[in-house]
């Protein structure tokens, strides 16, 4: 008796461990089935189309709010749900940085960095306003302004942990953002005849506008090689200023989140350490101390892990908390991305 007292301390923290793991599995195998199924979906898509012009993120949160929308998951899922909606996020943002190199940023050019850079706060700014005039709560605001200003989704799925968002305000935010996204996809090619821009200056307004790097290249399709190359490497120097963002909101947040009684806060809880993560890899890349062999894979494996987060950000998503907030995030976001396209526009011609 006195032996098994003994050694059941000894025991018990291999034993917690593994029941841990063990709870993580249902939840986290669902995830990834509607994750799997999502990639399929936009497989399909792709050789119907040539081009996703809807990314399996997109899918994985839609039909992880289909099945919750007549399944409420049991409390064995949960556990898994949310760590796939958290922790598994928090990896894919650190990957992130292993994909972007400053050099090829700064070889572009300065005047085209700063207007980029100029673009991006003043939508940043002015989407935050409109939001927030339109009754839609902070955190809310914030997510439709870096998903509008940015880079879509990825913005979105990058900043919602740092700012402490909720599941509703994620969904809503991602899902209209998403549909927009496609609208740009498949309007804004007819703005070549239009407006007559040039290739250049076509696919600078794509890499200005549309949401996703898959979705400026399938807009720029359309206008030539130049335009996509352009667009992709206009994006890229879009994105880039997802980093500098991030960081800037971690100081923020942690002031929303401090105690009442204001208590020294260390570098540590100020900074996540998925954002430190993100620009070490990112500084390891621009030194090439990270092989570009190994950006593809790392890319493949960020962009999984964040449809499965997505996934899992739609199970966890009532619908009708949606149907709420429906009227304000639409206009919020048109709005926002009508401003975006009046400003590219401006810098468009600018450029000419």
């Amino acid at each position: 008796m006195s032996q098994n007292q003994a050694s059941s301390p000894a025991d018990a923290k291999p034993a917690t461990a593994a029941s841990r793991i063990a709870a993580l599995i249902p939840g986290i195998l669902l995830c990834v089935l509607i994750a799997g199924v999502s990639a399929l979906l936009e497989r399909a898509e792709l050789g119907m189309f040539e081009h996703p012009y809807v990314e399996a993120l997109v899918m994985a949160i839609l039909l992880g709010m289909a099945l919750r929308s007549f399944w409420k998951p049991a409390p064995r899922w949960q556990t898994g749900i949310a760590f796939s909606a958290k922790q598994l996020l928090e990896v894919a943002v650190m990957l992130l940085g292993a994909s972007i190199s400053f050099a090829a940023i700064a070889a572009s050019g300065i005047a085209l960095l700063v207007s980029i850079a100029a673009v991006v706060v003043i939508a940043l700014c002015v989407s935050f306003g409109l939001s927030r005039l339109l009754g839609l709560s902070t955190r809310l605001s914030i997510l439709i302004a870096c998903g509008n200003s940015i880079c879509g989704n990825s913005a979105i799925a990058a900043v919602a942990p740092i700012i402490g968002a909720n599941n509703d305000e994620i969904a809503s935010s991602i899902s209209f953002t998403a549909i927009l996204g496609v609208m740009m996809v498949l309007g804004l090619p007819l703005l070549i005849p239009l407006l007559q821009l040039s290739a250049t200056q076509y696919g600078i307004l794509a890499g200005l506008t549309v949401y996703a790097v898959p979705q400026v290249l399938a807009a720029t399709v359309p206008a030539g090689l130049v335009a996509t190359q352009i667009g992709t490497l206009v994006k890229l120097m879009r994105v880039l200023m997802l980093g500098p963002v991030v960081v800037g909101l971690s100081l923020v947040a942690s002031r929303w989140q401090a105690d009442a009684k204001k208590t020294n806060v260390g570098f540590f809880r100020l900074v996540p350490w998925f954002i430190l993560g993100f620009l070490a890899l990112a500084t390891l890349r621009s030194l090439e101390i990270v092989p570009a062999t190994v950006v593809g894979p790392v890319t493949k494996i960020t962009g999984f892990l964040t449809v499965v987060s997505m996934a899992a950000l739609g199970l966890g998503v009532d619908v009708r908390v949606l149907a709420n907030v429906g009227g304000r995030v639409t206009a919020a976001v048109t709005l926002s991305l009508l401003l975006l396209l009046g400003i590219s526009l401006a810098l468009v011609h600018w450029f000419k």
